[in-house]
């Protein structure tokens, strides 16, 4: 594709992230009781008394300080800023340290659970926020929580990190994130977002042990978690590493398939090792797989309940473009790049909601809005699409 074609698609992309960033400026800041309302619904309608989860608020965090490290716009910083500040006062444990998994609509702790999946986000959010403010007590947050995680939830046995505590961080009976996920010691995702988080703050902080740390988990991945066969991730396993799950999640396997090489560059001096451009594409084409003809990337498949789960949510579609767009950047095989503008346009035409702002949930077989779905809340942040944008006008701009 030439130069022309790609910076259209820069305009748009920044196009799409403003708006996304203006629709959480103008809808999710809660007035009354600080930080940001725990939960807005299809139509834009703020659902009060609704809990206050530490993803979304982490989420947001990041998003709009990696927004301000590109913009430079106050506003954004003014939205991280407050995000911080809520983080630090009502979601970190004063007494045993790590994170609450939700507070209540006034800040008060609700659920005290020491979710891995969620101290690994405000990491990655406060290792952002660092970039921005270069206050060095936000460093000293980040690397605390990346401390009592290697004390606490690293398997000194088995290897890999354990899923879930208690507030005293005693280990769980029931470790899952959420209740369609298996409840099993051990998961794909968590330990994506564990080097995701890892990596970001190995940025600001190039420690040796927590180099060591990542390359850890790099490991895990290349041995337990990416299925060489068929280039699926697995997603659940037991303490021992005992797969317990035949489901494939496409969306995982796509955002992987660029996540990874991407944290493991950051050990490596910028350099993608050949190993993980291999893996890359592996994982690239088995989420291919799953690709619809309208360029849409269906959800998962359950071969309990049914096998394929036809449905196209939001965040699968967004990590779809910086995959394809990173397949084509690592083998320069024009299929990616087409797919990825195929994907791209079905966003446009579906995903986005020109009418109340933000991307829908996602979309049933026929291409029909989800009911019942967040516009806001506990899951539904400005994380991937908004990250999806920043990472696809960098990209986009390497060729311009």
């Amino acid at each position: 594709m030439n130069e022309i074609v790609f910076r259209k698609l820069i305009d748009e992309f920044n196009t799409e992230l403003d708006r996304i960033l203006l629709f959480w400026q103008e809808r999710s800041i809660d007035t009354q009781f600080g930080g940001f309302v725990g939960k807005i619904d299809e139509n834009n309608i703020i659902i009060e008394n609704a809990p206050k989860g530490v993803v979304l608020n982490a989420r947001i965090l990041w998003t709009f300080s990696a927004a301000f490290l590109k913009s430079n716009k106050d506003d954004h910083k003014f939205i991280a800023a407050k995000a911080y500040d809520y983080l630090q006062h009502f979601f970190i444990d004063p007494i045993n340290g790590g994170v609450y998994w939700s507070v209540t609509n006034t800040g008060q702790p609700l659920d005290t659970r020491k979710q891995v999946y969620a101290i690994a986000f405000v990491i990655y959010a406060f290792a952002e926020w660092y970039k921005c403010c270069k206050e060095k007590s936000v460093l000293i947050k980040g690397i605390e929580l990346y401390r009592l995680l290697e004390v606490h939830s690293r398997d000194s046995v088995f290897n890999g990190y354990l899923e879930a505590f208690d507030r005293e961080w005693n280990l769980l009976d029931d470790l899952r994130l959420s209740q369609k996920d298996a409840n099993e010691s051990k998961t794909m995702n968590t330990h994506l977002h564990l080097l995701e988080a890892y990596s970001n703050l190995f940025l600001i902080w190039p420690d040796p042990a927590l180099k060591s740390d990542i390359q850890n988990l790099l490991k895990l991945f290349s041995s337990y978690f990416i299925d060489k066969d068929t280039g699926h991730l697995k997603l659940f396993f037991s303490q021992n590493w005992q797969s317990r799950s035949d489901a494939i999640s496409y969306g995982h396997d796509i955002e992987a398939s660029w996540l990874v090489p991407y944290c493991a560059a950051i050990i490596n001096d910028n350099n993608i090792p050949e190993e993980w451009k291999t893996l890359s594409l592996a994982m690239t084409n088995a989420a291919m797989r799953a690709i619809d003809v309208d360029g849409g990337l269906w959800y998962e498949f359950d071969p309990e309940h049914g096998g394929l789960i036809k449905e196209k949510h939001w965040w699968p579609q967004a990590e779809t473009l910086i995959g394809f767009f990173n397949a084509w950047q690592i083998s320069q095989d024009e299929i990616y790049l087409d797919a990825m503008m195929a994907n791209w346009t079905y966003i446009k035409d579906y995903i986005i909601d020109y009418k109340n702002g933000e991307w829908f949930w996602g979309m049933d077989a026929s291409n029909k809005p989800l009911l019942s779905q967040d516009k806001v809340g506990i899951w539904k942040c400005p994380y991937h699409n908004g990250r999806a944008c920043m990472e696809m006008i960098q990209r986009l701009e390497l060729y311009i």
